[in-house]
């Protein structure tokens, strides 16, 4: 009988020692989204073609490709990040500050970080003519965050 209550005693601890899966389904760090349009006609999408997109010192995120809308993520680091944006082989350089806000979110997902506050500053203008900050606080990816015209 003894054995018994040992084999029994033993399997309750197991079940109760394990823990349950986590999956994180939660939204993570976004990144920033950015839409192309006309500068002369500012509410026209405009595909760029030949778009090469890399941060300083980084591999190219997108590479010689047709888009009107992109999504790049930040430094999680550094208070700013900088951008190169190529467009048939003239080159803009974009700066891009923000304030830091890290959110927890679970314990399977751990912490988001929330930018807060972005601002832009255009180093160059060569194919790139204005910039406007559509909003302010990077807390998703579904909609854009910069428009830029060109």
């Amino acid at each position: 009988m003894k054995k018994y209550i040992y084999y029994i005693l033993t399997l309750c601890f197991i079940v109760i020692s394990c823990e349950k899966d986590d999956f994180c389904v939660e939204d993570t760090t976004p990144k920033m989204v950015i839409r192309f349009y006309e500068d002369a006609n500012p509410t026209t999408i405009k595909a760029v073609s030949k778009l090469t997109v890399w941060a300083d010192g980084l591999d190219s995120i997108y590479t010689n490709q047709s888009l009107d809308s992109i999504a790049i993520p930040l430094n999680l680091y550094e208070d700013f990040t900088k951008y190169l944006f190529a467009s048939e082989e003239q080159i803009d350089t974009i700066n891009f500050t923000y304030e830091l806000n890290d959110i927890f979110v679970s314990r399977s997902c751990g912490y988001k970080t929330n930018f807060e506050n972005v601002d832009t500053t255009a180093i160059t203008k060569n194919w790139i003519k204005n910039i406007s900050i559509k909003q302010s606080i990077i807390n998703h990816d579904t909609t854009a965050h910069i428009s830029i015209f060109h």
